[in-house]
């Protein structure tokens, strides 16, 4: 097991290599440890794998441990390093076309485990905005979702200091090494973060905050949550490219209304006006996504509980341990088809049914009238 988590990290960590590549690579040979020996006469006969992608892998001393070092580097630091397929490892990203092989990490990793909700916006955010950002933070966190969120200045810093005020319950997805503080405006909150949330990248330490590195960040965010909400963006913030990543996933975009003519809110009333849900308060956010606010169970050590749901019943007495499609579903219960996704999203969470390939879903429960 040992020598199967360093070779996820020692080939991800090849100079040049990239996610794609990384998985097309396992898709090819099945894992890592194999794609590490294969010759390079296997190598350079993937399909659709450039060999400018493999020049790293194929220059690379086959004696060198790239993980050894880079796990000793990040135990000192106190952090700890996830790769695909680990317990801890968020399901919702498994579920991406190119999830991160690995995900360094430090502070709490029971955070992973728990429902989770994206808030982004503006960098440059007026005080209405910065207030909002925290009281939906607050509102969550305290209904016992965790925030997740990028560390930018702005919306992103107000969203993770709402959810340490209330619950410690915030993640922050960083664009760089975890040895790297960026923006250095955010040190104090990077630490606690670092103390009582948790942070996590796809970068190895040193790793600079380049620009071109924040895109990636940016589907970590939207792949990791049930959710993204945008509070205050321009017509063209990177926040809107997030929103629209999270579209992509399947996952639930909200929208903060501004003032009509604010230009910081203008993104989104774009996004209300393309079928964004509008928010007002955060029972919004809890209710569209089924998380059922009084049943909530604070204690972190336990999962929060949606079968009282009514749709959420319904979906469930629909369901059974053979797989059932989409179709099928709508028509049992009566619910839009968005809504069962949704609905489908926060259950898998909870382990009570899985999604499976081709749109069907199954039941794992043991108790069907649960």
């Amino acid at each position: 097991m040992k020598q199967s988590r360093q070779s996820w990290i020692t080939l991800s960590l090849v100079a040049g290599l990239g996610v794609t590549t990384f998985w097309r690579l396992v898709a090819h040979f099945s894992t890592p440890q194999a794609v590490l020996e294969a010759s390079a006469r296997e190598l350079l006969r993937v399909k659709g794998v450039r060999q400018s992608s493999l020049k790293g892998l194929l220059e690379r001393d086959r004696t060198n441990n790239l993980a050894e070092p880079e796990l000793v580097r990040l135990d000192r630091l106190g952090g700890r390093a996830l790769v695909w397929g680990d317990d801890c490892y968020p399901a919702l990203l498994t579920r991406l076309t190119d999830p991160p092989p690995v995900l360094y990490c430090l502070g709490n990793l029971g955070l992973l485990q728990k429902p989770s909700v994206a808030v982004v916006g503006s960098r440059a955010a007026s005080s209405y905005g910065l207030r909002t950002a925290a009281n939906l933070a607050d509102g969550l966190a305290r209904a016992g979702v965790v925030v997740v969120s990028g560390l930018a200045a702005g919306i992103d810093a107000a969203a993770h200091r709402g959810a340490l005020a209330a619950a410690d319950a915030t993640v922050a997805v960083l664009g760089c090494g975890l040895d790297r503080i960026y923006p250095r405006q955010n040190g104090e909150l990077y630490r606690e973060i670092a103390t009582k949330g948790l942070l996590i990248s796809e970068y190895p330490l040193g790793t600079r905050p380049d620009g071109y590195r924040f895109p990636a960040r940016n589907r970590i965010i939207a792949g990791m949550a049930a959710g993204v909400i945008v509070v205050e963006a321009a017509r063209k913030s990177g926040s809107l490219i997030t929103a629209q990543m999270a579209l992509d996933f399947g996952r639930e975009v909200f929208a903060v209304p501004g003032q009509i003519d604010s230009c910081k809110s203008e993104g989104c009333h774009l996004l209300i006006k393309s079928g964004a849900s509008l928010v007002l308060d955060v029972g919004d956010i809890l209710d569209e996504l089924g998380f059922c606010r009084q049943n909530v169970i604070k204690d972190s050590s336990e999962k929060v509980s949606i079968h009282r749901e009514e749709q959420a019943a319904r979906l469930l007495q629909a369901l059974d341990s053979y797989p059932v499609g989409k179709d099928e579903l709508v028509e049992k219960t009566g619910l839009a088809v968005e809504r069962i996704n949704e609905l489908c999203l926060v259950l898998e969470l909870e382990g009570v049914v899985e999604n499976l390939p081709g749109g069907q879903v199954r039941r794992i429960s043991s108790n069907k009238n649960q």
